[in-house]
């Protein structure tokens, strides 16, 4: 028995190192899939990487890319299955998580996206995009009196943050607060003059 069990791990250890990837391969496997990303071409940067995913189905850092791409190729579905994925391997992964929310909020799941952000918050209570995200859904869902306390929390830490005081502004807009809406909006603008959005949000209460 014990000399089968030894046959046993040598056919698979070996059987292992056969169909291994050399550092070199996934080198270029990677370096080809950023090429095709930069150049737009979606279809081949995840075709190039199917060879590390083959090898390494259970892999952390391919499935979080294979995730990433797939959201931009708009097949959310496959997505969202390697951002799980990924979690699976890892699952205090902060950076998985935020992966995650993209192809959820692209479907408009809000009330997904909510769940998983208090998960990253959880485990980083201040994390910018988490908080960010949070309060966006949180505003989508019409959760404005949560939003805002989310808000308020990272203003205090980031006074003259856009993004924040951009989702107040239209927070307070949404709530017809139209004169706080423009103080603030215009607060947003002198901080960042060419915010499209708060440009849009002030034509609307002209």
């Amino acid at each position: 028995m014990k000399k089968v069990l030894i046959y046993l791990f040598l056919f698979f250890f070996l059987f292992s190192k056969i169909f291994a990837l050399s550092l070199e391969d996934i080198k270029n496997a990677y370096y080809k899939s950023y090429k095709y990303e930069v150049a737009g071409d979606y279809k081949d940067a995840i075709r190039s990487l199917m060879i590390i995913y083959n090898n390494y189905p259970n892999g952390y850092t391919v499935n979080l890319r294979l995730g990433w791409l797939y959201y931009l190729n708009k097949n959310y579905s496959n997505s969202i299955f390697h951002y799980k994925k990924a979690i699976k391997v890892v699952p205090y992964s902060v950076e998985a998580k935020l992966g995650l929310t993209l192809p959820l909020l692209a479907q408009g799941k809000y009330s997904s996206v909510e769940k998983l952000c208090y998960q990253i918050l959880n485990q980083d209570f201040y994390n910018y995009y988490g908080n960010l995200k949070l309060v966006y859904v949180l505003r989508k869902q019409k959760k404005y009196d949560l939003a805002e306390k989310v808000i308020n929390k990272m203003l205090y830490l980031y006074p003259t943050d856009t993004n924040f005081l951009l989702e107040l502004g239209i927070l307070k807009f949404e709530k017809r607060e139209f004169n706080n809406a423009k103080r603030i909006l215009n607060d947003v603008l002198i901080l960042d003059p060419e915010n499209l959005k708060a440009k849009h949000y002030l034509k609307l209460l002209k």
